[in-house]
């Protein structure tokens, strides 16, 4: 079976003396209870595996419950230490102050009990975190899969992972399209939507927030204003509420608004965002079109590579800390700039043949960025971009 790298991480994290509460973030279906399975087969260690998923949000009687059940394996089983293993923790109301006083108390005690923690919400998750474990906790973060890992563990090419995405779990059902496309649908962004964003945070609007889902990924790759989001939707609110439901769908790892780049952050911040999903499978599992309907029309076609390559420049932001944003200045434009340690990189996508553009041109004269990259017919091809760490650029 196909191992993603941070299970050698969580199993080097695991084998040390007992430290840190290891939690273990990321979107729906990119692997992280088969991770979990995987690492407890490679570790000699008892273990005790629970999922929040079903439980009562106000039920922390059912968090001690779990927690007692491991103190009390590893009191009578006389081992050496214990692994506790909870998935979706943040569906339980206040659970970090309920994990801070459990592992305070087993660390007073001198009680060798180790904690995995497991959510598929990024923001919910991490206020947690901060709010009442600082200093207690170590992160990891799992992504969308790579085309690297998606061509080692299922075959796919760089046209297939372009419009079939990063999910593992749908690997097998692109033969049947349709089958496919309902499976994305109905399993992942019905069930991402619903119990991620929905359930975790106070929605006003929930017909506005799944609207704004389904434009920003029909209009993945394009830039606009709130404004003119506002005029294609009904009882659109105003301009706080779409910048917050956008920022809700971005920490269930669906889709972002990318801010302009700009050495201002009140500039930056007060941009029209520039749409851009999280995996390609978002927006082709909602399309009318098949793959090879689409890749017969290169205007489509072309669209749906610059948003593998804005996905794949965005998931490895997350883990690589660099900034992603885009920039235009009239006419002049920049699909993507990132930014690391005072360095800055632009990258323009074309698919027809185009050497430097006039939006690079313009912004190589206001910045001078440390590199221009161009991917694209007289660049280079973005089938190779897909298979490198854009990290290593810097």
């Amino acid at each position: 079976m196909f191992q993603r790298p941070h299970l050698q991480v969580l199993k080097n994290r695991m084998l040390e003396d007992r430290r840190f509460i290891q939690v273990i973030v990321g979107p729906r279906q990119v692997g992280k209870t088969t991770l979990i399975g995987q690492l407890i087969k490679e570790l000699d260690i008892l273990s005790h595996s629970v999922s929040a998923d079903a439980v009562a949000a106000s039920n922390t009687i059912w968090l001690n419950q779990q927690w007692e059940i491991a103190r009390q394996t590893l009191k009578t089983q006389k081992a050496s230490d214990y692994l506790l293993i909870i998935d979706e923790i943040q569906k339980i109301d206040n659970w970090s102050e309920t994990v801070k006083a459990l592992w305070d108390e087993d660390t007073k005690n001198n009680c060798n009990l180790k904690v995995l923690l497991l959510g598929s919400s990024r923001l919910i998750l991490q206020r947690g975190l901060t709010e009442s474990l600082a200093g207690r906790f170590e992160t990891t973060y799992m992504g969308h899969w790579s085309l690297q890992e998606m061509n080692t563990a299922f075959g796919f090419t760089p046209e297939q992972y372009a419009w079939y995405g990063g999910y593992p779990g749908s690997a097998s059902l692109i033969k049947d399209e349709i089958r496919w496309k309902h499976y994305i649908k109905d399993s992942l962004i019905e069930t991402s939507i619903l119990k991620d964003v929905l359930m975790l945070a106070r929605i006003e609007k929930p017909t506005l927030l799944k609207h704004l889902f389904e434009i920003g990924c029909l209009y993945s790759g394009q830039v606009l204003s709130y404004t003119k989001i506002m005029g294609q939707l009904q009882g659109a609110g105003n301009t706080t509420t779409l910048s917050n439901y956008l920022n809700l769908l971005d920490t269930a790892g669906l889709l972002r608004g990318i801010e302009k780049y700009s050495p201002s952050i009140i500039r930056k911040r007060s941009s029209s965002p520039k749409f851009q999903v999280h995996n390609t499978a978002l927006i082709s599992g909602q399309s009318e079109e098949q793959f090879k309907e689409i890749q017969n029309n290169p205007a489509a076609w072309g669209r749906i590579v610059e948003s593998a390559i804005g996905a794949h420049l965005l998931n490895h932001s997350l883990t690589m800390d660099y900034e992603l944003n885009y920039w235009r200045e009239g006419d002049a434009e920049v699909d993507f700039v990132i930014s690391k340690n005072k360095k800055t990189i632009a990258i323009e996508v074309k698919s027809n043949k185009a050497s430097i553009t006039n939006g690079m041109k313009q912004f190589q004269k206001q910045y001078d960025p440390q590199k221009m990259i161009l991917i694209g017919a007289d660049g280079m091809k973005w089938q190779d971009f897909l298979m490198m760490n854009p990290n290593d650029l810097f």
